[in-house]
């Protein structure tokens, strides 16, 4: 088979760096290299990926191709970009292309394959901007409907993408996404502590981990932790007074669109001395960050897949997640599921994993044996399937 994978989300194929799409496409790639040694893979770079970023995938049954003029892409209509991306695909004659970025030229005929992360623009279009948001709902459902096969990376995904595209069942694949096996590797008390001077962490932490953007739900997160700093929770036990303010709140991620709000909310709040702001967490920096963390909690309102749950999983970080979309489905029996929208609801299952030690033993416990179902080779296989399937037809 002549095998087509667009690449152009890989951010930094070195470490696997790049948020959701690009470290997504590293590992499947990465992994389709390590299992497939027949096919012949065509990987499709913009010309701007530096040279030495390309070493990892350079081998005997594959070849690098760059998509033209991307440098000038903002000068060039959309139409005809598609008409040049096309052309450059088209001409390899490939047996399938596939898009891990749900970006497909409109005029490409040929079999192919999209991976649907989430459908966010859909469930929650106020997190990009307005002009986007149109123009994806312009051109997704064409993409959707010209495309031979859709990877969803859950089973939530797969219903959105059946309920809001009424695509049939059989059209659509759930394959997981894996878990980078670094993330099972224990640290030791020396790394914590490195880790915890270079984010200005001075005591035992919540942590959180993701993009600031409404349906992360970061602000009910404050007003919980608020809540848990005041003692307002439900308890037979009467705690001592440094008991509550001994946990501060780590929201960790990039800035989004609600960055301003979320910041407003930490200034105005009387905690405001504790809940620390590292900014994007480094790959290298990662684990790290999840070991040292007495809890996990990951209370957004909407989730394709989730994967900050099973990293802290790993981890063997006790989590609480909410109980919509992906989230039930990911962890499974292995967190603690609470109603996003109910913030007394956050606040006391903070308080409950930290002072119940049977509940937070068998969240660690389970967690780390979920965690180990994902893995990037069972992901690559089944995607590989699929090419082969389609190649068939």
């Amino acid at each position: 088979m002549r095998i087509g994978i667009d690449c152009r989300t890989i951010l930094n194929p070195e470490k696997g760096e790049g948020a959701g799409v690009g470290h997504y496409t590293y590992q499947l790639v990465r992994h389709l290299l390590k299992i497939d040694k027949k096919n012949i893979y065509f990987l499709f770079f913009d010309r701007l990926v530096q040279k030495k970023r390309l070493t990892k995938f350079r081998q005997k049954n594959v070849l690098i191709r760059f998509f033209p003029f991307n440098q000038y892409k903002k000068l060039i209509p959309a139409d005809y970009m598609h008409f040049l991306v096309n052309a450059v695909i088209s001409r390899e004659e490939l047996d399938v292309f596939h898009s891990p970025n749900l970006v497909m030229p409109s005029i490409y005929k040929g079999p192919s394959v999209v991976t649907v992360h989430d459908l966010s623009f859909y469930k929650f279009p106020e997190t990009i901007p307005l002009q986007e948001s149109r123009s994806l709902k312009k051109i997704i459902p064409n993409i959707l409907k010209e495309a031979d096969k859709i990877i969803a990376v859950s089973k939530a995904t797969a219903k959105d993408l059946e309920e809001i595209f009424n695509l049939p069942r059989k059209k659509i694949k759930v394959i997981y996404h894996g878990l980078d096996q670094r993330f099972f590797r224990k640290r030791g008390l020396a790394e914590i502590k490195k880790i915890k001077k270079k984010y200005k962490i001075s005591n035992n932490y919540l942590l959180f981990l993701g993009t600031f953007e409404p349906r992360k739900n970061i602000i009910r997160l404050i007003e919980a932790y608020e809540r848990f700093r005041n003692g307002l929770i439900h308890s037979s036990i009467s705690q001592k007074k440094d008991f509550f303010s001994k946990y501060q709140l780590v929201l960790a991620g990039a800035e989004g669109k609600n960055s301003k709000k979320i910041k407003e909310k930490i200034f105005k709040s009387r905690y405001r001395k504790d809940i620390i702001l590292p900014g994007y967490i480094a790959a290298d920096d990662l684990g790290r960050l999840f070991s040292g963390a007495d809890l996990f909690v990951f209370s957004s309102l909407y989730e394709g897949f989730g994967l900050p749950i099973i990293e802290a999983m790993a981890k063997r970080v006790p989590v609480i997640t909410s109980n919509v979309s992906s989230m039930p489905e990911v962890s499974q029996d292995a967190a603690l599921l609470i109603d996003p929208y109910d913030v007394a609801q956050i606040a006391q299952a903070i308080y409950d994993v930290l002072t119940d030690k049977r509940l937070n033993k068998k969240l660690r416990d389970r967690g780390l044996k979920r965690a180990k179902n994902f893995k990037w080779e069972k992901c690559a296989k089944e995607t590989l399937s699929i090419y082969k399937q389609l190649s068939k037809g």
